[in-house]
């Protein structure tokens, strides 16, 4: 499998040159590391060359790495059908440079990238609706970015004496912020809930 893959990554520097950035083999996958600005001219090579076909679009998704200037992966997965092969290709990029939509080679993009950059804040030039998509109106920040709060910024409830959804300021209770570190093998020093009905032997 390695041995077709090899091929496949030395076809694409073939063709593609230096827009072909890096290659690497790993976990039976192929991934191509390539500049933002070439990362259009590689999905429309990868989908329309006779040997890849890459023509499915699975998916995109994000990684954060905030120690790296460029702290976001922007990782796109294609499946050709006809060599029955996946591929993985990255671009990085920061928090306000932008990165080329692939709506207009893989029209299916577009939700992922709405996803993308509702939960980490990536941006994508030339998308025909970037907007949130899983997240509510109004919502602050990046939910999957490492330096998002655990437990938020506020929280939703609706408010029936109002009649209207309301947002306030998390609040953990005091039994949330209580951990047991002792391990379930060794018992605890105290009775777990439901325990106080066992038969004391």
């Amino acid at each position: 499998m390695s041995e077709a893959l090899g091929e496949l990554a030395t076809h694409i520097a073939d063709k593609l040159g230096a827009r072909a950035g890096k290659s690497s083999i790993a976990y039976g996958e192929l991934t191509l590391t390539v500049e933002v600005d070439a990362i259009l001219d590689v999905l429309a090579f990868l989908k329309s060359d006779p040997q890849c076909q890459f023509v499915s679009f699975i998916d995109i998704c994000g990684a954060d790495y905030p120690q790296r200037s460029k702290r976001f992966d922007v990782v796109y997965h294609l499946l050709s059908p006809r060599l029955n092969r996946r591929i993985r290709i990255k671009v990085e990029t920061d928090e306000d440079s932008t990165v080329p939509s692939a709506t207009s080679v893989f029209p299916g993009a577009d939700w992922f990238e709405r996803e993308a950059y509702d939960f980490y804040g990536i941006l994508f030039s030339g998308h025909p609706d970037l907007r949130r998509l899983l997240t509510d109106y109004g919502f602050e920040g990046h939910p999957l970015r490492k330096d998002f709060p655990l437990t938020g910024y506020v929280e939703v409830r609706y408010d029936d004496e109002a009649k209207r959804v309301v947002y306030e300021p998390v609040e953990l209770k005091q039994e949330f912020r209580s951990f047991d570190f002792t391990s379930p093998w060794e018992g605890t020093d105290y009775v777990l809930p439901g325990d106080e009905k066992a038969a004391k032997g």
